[in-house]
């Protein structure tokens, strides 16, 4: 008769568990989902001699703290299905990194085997790591292995047949000093009156995660008779200063064991070290990030300048061509300020978001983005801000479309919900000619400084309704920010040249379609009814601005920029065309800085508050689309809508009220 163990597979991602599962299965494998959750469940058999085995593959994660839907699967499998033993599959290459997991599986009380995976390249890099020292240090035996060909399986299934057989014996590896091990004693005293409950839960385990704030243990122990004790226990202790304090005592663990089961790990500081003890501080880190953006919008302001003026000059010979040489005037009007002016608005800002991108792709390819995520990870926590939702907002830096749907990595709904309502306060590309018209006429010694204030207005503005959302609609708790840090490295031309072309070409997509046509319609309201002035106030573009005006007389807005305004919803690089077309000048940009500067009605308290207005209403109409799509709901959708436009009047109403006060009111 064939005895039947089960044994589950635990492990970060990427650490070739997906591999071994496998091999171990062939073709006796089921793939599923978990019940209630769209993760995926891998379930197989193996037999070894007389033991069959079941094999479940449980979701890769870097910890069991039930901040994810991954977290929570697999934590859960283990403490409610009780395998017989759990292998903890590890990347012998990054063998330290791994162990914090390590440390968690241990603190469940099960029978663990460690996978040394992929020691084949562990050892080529000269990682030699002991299985008998981890056996002696961990109490959990170890056994290497290469799984894409199979080496060292067998052995490990053989390994987990005996561990099987034996008892619990390392939850009690982690002692977390007096104080807190006093707090764990109490709260485990008060679990004890419950027997249900520790009966289907390790009190040890349950107390820990109690003290580290786990939401779903807290809703557990709300209808048990010990809740009223454990709830005094709790309100005695600083939860937050005491799941850092547990997080370091585990770090502390595997840093004093790693020299006596890895001493091949070990090594002194590197280069990349050193410049991550200063690019990561916690008090240089922001300042550092700062001055990197700040530096990055002068160099974009003070390089672009002479390839926009060759631009600008090319269209305006070309639209002089037109309007000489081509009768009768009305087509020549249409083909200048029409199809030339709506080409040369998305011609003449190309300059300006290609060196920002190649900018940005080149702190991206040397591992500097990765660290700057980091570090706002410490303050966007603080306030209530996932801080995988770095990663989106900077992707929004280029285009809020794909950083909304690059929210799609991000596990919990709310967090993900909150993530997707704050990117477009992200300031996108298109955005960029806007600042850089208007920054440039009015504030002509100082634009670099004013465009980076107002992509750092941006990320506050994201931050404090990040904040707000999360204590009043979208209450909860974040979940923390687990990333690999990529080695710092010397970006190559043609890489970073390659992603500010994947970038930048989107620009010129969104802008050959939209802009273009959009610039058309507005040439053709500003051109009728028959008869009127070109752009003028009979004009039906005048009427529509002469309407909706008195609504923003309050921010200093004439009709002109009211109308511009209306049609940037569909796209924020409208908003210089349609000016174009209403200052009847076309493409010509310089003559549209002439134009602006000349107006009565504008002031560069004016074009500030336009700035800051123009930064935070709706980005575009293709955003709101895939807000709706990453949603699936309208309510999320308009309320995205509302919020922006309310925010965005009433900041422009501050500048106007405030801004005097530091530039003047001319």
């Amino acid at each position: 008769m064939k005895n039947r163990i089960r044994i589950a597979l635990a492990g970060n991602p990427n650490v070739g568990k997906s591999t071994i599962f496998n091999t171990l299965t062939g073709s006796r494998q089921h793939v599923g989902n978990w019940p209630g959750v769209t993760v995926e469940k891998k379930s197989g058999f193996a037999t070894v001699g007389n033991t069959e085995i079941e094999i479940v593959d449980l979701p890769g994660t870097y910890s069991l703290t039930a901040y994810s839907v991954d977290e929570v699967v697999a934590r859960d499998y283990i403490i409610e299905e009780r395998p017989d033993v759990v292998i903890h599959i590890v990347d012998a290459t990054n063998f330290e990194r791994n162990l914090y997991l390590t440390t968690q599986l241990m603190e469940l009380g099960v029978p663990l085997v460690m996978a040394l995976n992929m020691s084949d390249e562990a050892e080529k890099k000269g990682v030699t790591i002991n299985p008998s020292r981890v056996k002696e240090y961990f109490e959990i035996p170890a056994v290497k292995t290469v799984g894409s060909r199979g080496e060292g399986l067998n052995e490990l299934l053989r390994t987990a047949i005996a561990e099987a057989g034996t008892s619990p014996h390392h939850e009690h590896s982690i002692g977390y000093g007096n104080e807190i091990e006093q707090h764990i004693a109490n709260l485990i005293i008060a679990l004890k009156t419950d027997p249900v409950l520790t009966a289907h839960y390790p009190p040890r385990w349950m107390a820990i995660r109690l003290l580290e704030g786990d939401e779903k243990i807290s809703d557990e122990i709300r209808s048990s008779p010990a809740f009223d004790a454990i709830t005094r226990e709790l309100a005695k202790i600083d939860l937050t200063l005491t799941e850092a304090a547990m997080a370091d005592r585990r770090y502390e663990l595997i840093a004093a064991f790693m020299p006596q089961v890895c001493p091949t790990c070990v090594r002194g500081m590197s280069a990349s070290d050193l410049i991550d003890h200063v690019a990561t501080n916690r008090y240089l880190g922001i300042p550092i990030f700062l001055a990197l953006m700040w530096g990055a919008f002068q160099l974009t302001f003070a390089f672009a300048a002479p390839f926009t003026s060759a631009i600008n000059f090319a269209m305006n010979a070309l639209g002089s061509a037109v309007t000489a040489g081509i009768r009768p005037e009305w087509l020549a009007s249409f083909i200048n300020n029409g199809i030339i002016g709506g080409v040369g608005t998305v011609l003449g800002f190309v300059p300006n978001i290609f060196i920002l991108f190649l900018i940005l792709a080149i702190l991206e390819d040397s591992g500097y983005l990765a660290r700057a995520a980091f570090v706002m990870d410490r303050l966007m926590y603080s306030i209530g801000l996932p801080g995988k939702s770095f990663i989106p907002m900077l992707i929004g830096f280029g285009c809020n479309v794909p950083a909304i749907m690059a929210t799609r990595t991000i596990e919990d709904r709310k967090d993900r919900l909150i993530t997707i309502l704050i990117n477009p306060f992200m300031s996108c590309g298109a955005r960029l000619p806007v600042y850089v018209l208007f920054a440039g006429v009015f504030f002509p010694h100082s634009a670099g400084t004013v465009i980076f204030f107002l992509y750092v207005l941006g990320i506050v503005i994201a931050i404090l309704s990040a904040k707000l959302f999360r204590l009043t609609i979208l209450p909860g708790k974040p979940a923390p920010f687990l990333m690999e840090m990529p080695p710092y490295r010397f970006p190559t031309g043609r890489t970073s040249l390659v992603h500010m072309w994947d970038r930048g070409s989107m620009y010129l997509q969104k802008a050959g379609l939209v802009i273009f046509g959009i610039a058309i319609i507005v040439w053709g309201l500003a051109s009728l009814p028959l008869g009127v002035a070109y752009g003028s106030e009979g004009s039906y573009v005048g009427i529509l601005g002469h309407v909706i005006q008195p609504v923003v007389a309050p921010l200093g807005f004439n009709w002109k920029i009211t109308v511009a305004l209306i049609f940037g919803f569909m796209a924020k690089e409208v908003v210089i065309g349609s000016l174009g077309v209403l200052y009847g000048v076309g493409e010509n940009h310089v003559a549209l800085g002439s134009a602006l500067h000349a107006d009565p009605t504008l002031s560069a308290v004016t074009a500030l508050a336009l700035l800051v207005f123009v930064l935070i209403y709706v980005p575009c109409m293709s955003s709101v689309a895939v807000i709706k799509k990453e949603t699936g709901s309208w309510k999320w959708t308009v309320f995205s809508v509302l919020y922006g436009l309310v925010i965005a009047y009433l900041a422009a109403l501050a500048v106007v009220h405030i801004a005097p006060f530091f530039i003047g009111g001319a």
